[in-house]
């Protein structure tokens, strides 16, 4: 064997080398700069403000919930974004600010008990690393001393070219009454992207808060924001499954609970065929995956608010394409036990149109006396 043909298996070899640890490199950093959470995990719960004189909730009292997808302090105008094939830049910081008091706003206009929102950013590149739990703090704090947040967008970098920067989003809880725990609960995730994407991709979460009743029975809040842009896949299927197997868990303990939040699902075929040709694309044209819960679970709005003549009323989501921002489908849902009872509900359109693309829920229920 020649010294030439000894050097060029020695080249070969550490270039070998060198392209098998740069691999070795990337697949660590995909995975350490990205989003791993268990199956179930608990998550903390902060005590702000007059926490220490706080009220347990009593049996038979009234309570106040408030959903809302929040998108993420971006407004409801020049947020046609890239995933909803729209060419619109980022929110400004002063826009966020500006948007986040008005939430705060909202809020406080309606005193709810229990305020659930969803895509409320946290140090995340397009807006700006803001904290916007925090900033909802000025004026939150002082009237809701028991929150909670629970991630399902969370990496480093995001080497998208719509991103390129940090990612940061969650779903927060604030409570009037205290939260004995809180439980991050994980939601399949879509399967049909490669496996490096899927690294980058949500990782969609339910959030559970359980709250005391003074008779010593507990309240179950479950929080939650199932996927988007997921039709060609089984995801929905096996999302609305995973809700209805907590669900069906909390009634076999004889537990009250609602269920509320962005569930990015129709709930008929005429909902369906209501909506524009480009914006069917987006659900299953066979038939809702949200099925099994409207049969199984009183809602709001329910099936014959969404139909019936005053469903106008009852529509939740604002598409960013239409100037008009006019409501077109309900995709936002409170599911409650039949423990509850339902008083007064709503969804909030005047001011609140202009804030997020998604509409307020708000409900009153009634704790179980028993």
């Amino acid at each position: 064997m020649t010294n030439t043909t000894t050097t060029i298996k020695t080249i070969f070899k550490n270039i070998t080398l060198a392209l098998i640890a740069l691999i070795l490199g990337f697949l660590a950093w995909v995975y350490f700069s990205t989003f791993h959470p268990s199956e179930q995990q608990d998550e903390a719960v902060v005590s702000k403000g007059h926490s220490q004189t706080s009220p347990v909730l009593k049996p038979g009292q009234n309570i106040k919930v408030l959903s809302w997808n929040v998108q993420f302090m971006a407004g409801n105008s020049d947020n046609h974004f890239f995933y909803d094939d729209g060419d619109d830049q980022w929110p400004s910081l002063t826009r966020v600010q500006e948007i986040t008091s008005k939430v705060a706003n909202v809020i406080l206009e309606q005193n709810p008990d229990i305020v659930l929102l969803q895509e409320i950013d946290d140090n995340a590149a397009r807006t700006h690393h803001t904290d916007q739990q925090a900033m909802l703090n000025q004026w939150l704090a002082e009237h809701y001393p028991y929150q909670t947040d629970s991630f399902y967008w969370r990496a480093s970098f995001v080497p998208h070219p719509k991103v390129m920067g940090r990612a940061g989003m969650k779903l927060v809880a604030f409570s009037k009454y205290p939260i004995d725990r809180a439980i991050r609960h994980k939601l399949p995730e879509i399967t049909s992207d490669d496996i490096i994407t899927r690294q980058f991709n949500l990782k969609r979460a339910v959030q559970e808060l359980i709250l005391p009743i003074a008779n010593g029975n507990n309240l179950h809040v479950l929080h939650t924001h199932l996927s988007a842009f997921a039709q060609g896949s089984d995801t929905m299927v096996r999302q609305v499954a995973k809700l209805l197997t907590l669900t069906e868990r909390l009634d076999q303990q004889n537990s009250a609970w609602l269920l509320a939040g962005d569930l990015n699902l129709l709930a008929s075929k005429s909902a369906f065929n209501h909506l524009a040709p480009q914006h069917q694309a987006y659900y299953n044209s066979l038939g809702s995956e949200l099925t099994p819960m409207l049969a199984k679970y009183p809602s709001i709005p329910s099936r014959q608010q969404i139909t019936g003549a005053d469903q106008a009323n009852w529509r939740t989501y604002m598409p960013a394409d239409d100037p008009q921002r006019t409501p077109d489908r309900t995709i936002d849902y409170i599911f409650y036990s039949p423990k509850l009872k339902l008083g007064e509900h709503f969804v909030i359109h005047g001011s609140a149109r202009a804030i997020s693309d998604h509409l307020p829920v708000v409900a009153n229920f009634t704790v179980p006396s028993q």
